[in-house]
């Protein structure tokens, strides 16, 4: 039996995400999900607010609480997390963020979600027209740089990844005006139902980081 580890950005329990991943994983595979923000108090985490819009992540707390968070605290926080689950045996560790970060301690072998969803995204699209979902405004900077490569034009929208339906499809109007010729869902708590919701009024091939992770996972585990 395999043991895949997950780190999240927020605080455990999340069987949203850990839900999704089993799905995908071999059968009979342990999932054991840890967060950067564990042991802390609402207040503890309210005291780490971004800096700026580059500094700004995306993700909810326990009791299903959305909150926006530094991207320097999580770092600070992650090596002791991934620490953890090294020391629970974990034969693979996926760091459920679509975010890209620097070198940090003991993650050697972690697969991050920024690799895999850009790698399909540039393979899927050497050019043309980007749509990208991001949970805040102030992200839609950053990360169009982030996505931005020669002959891809990168439009952006901001959509919480807890909205419904109706929000979800009227934010996928404005980009649908765009003319996009493919979407992706860059935050790791956007769900099956969001693309869903998405993909019916874009009508493009739409690309959702959890899923598009746990398919790697899939090839590493079997």
């Amino acid at each position: 039996m395999c043991t895949l580890g997950i780190v999240t950005i927020g605080q455990a329990p999340r069987d949203d995400i850990v839900e999704l991943f089993a799905a995908q994983a071999p059968a009979g595979t342990k999932v054991i999900l840890r967060g950067a923000l564990d042991g802390l108090s609402d207040a503890e985490v309210d005291a780490l607010p971004p800096l700026n819009g580059a500094d700004t992540l995306y993700t909810r707390l326990r009791g299903g609480r959305d909150v926006k968070i530094s991207k320097q605290a999580v770092i600070a926080r992650s090596p002791e997390t991934l620490a953890k689950l090294r020391a629970d045996g974990c034969d693979a560790i996926v760091y459920a963020c679509t975010g890209e970060f620097p070198a940090m301690d003991g993650d050697a072998g972690v697969l991050f979600p920024s690799r895999v969803l850009s790698g399909i995204a540039e393979g899927l699209l050497p050019r043309g027209r980007l749509g990208l979902l991001v949970p805040f405004a102030e992200q839609g900077e950053k990360l169009a740089t982030k996505w931005a490569r020669s002959g891809v034009a990168v439009t952006v929208e901001a959509l919480v990844p807890s909205a419904g339906p109706e929000e979800a499809a009227a934010v996928a109007g404005r980009l649908a005006a765009t003319r996009p010729d493919l979407v992706a869902l860059d935050c790791m708590s956007y769900g099956p139902a969001t693309k869903a919701a998405v993909k019916a009024v874009v009508k493009v091939p739409t690309l959702l980081a959890i899923t598009a992770t746990g398919r790697v996972l899939r090839e590493l585990l079997d």
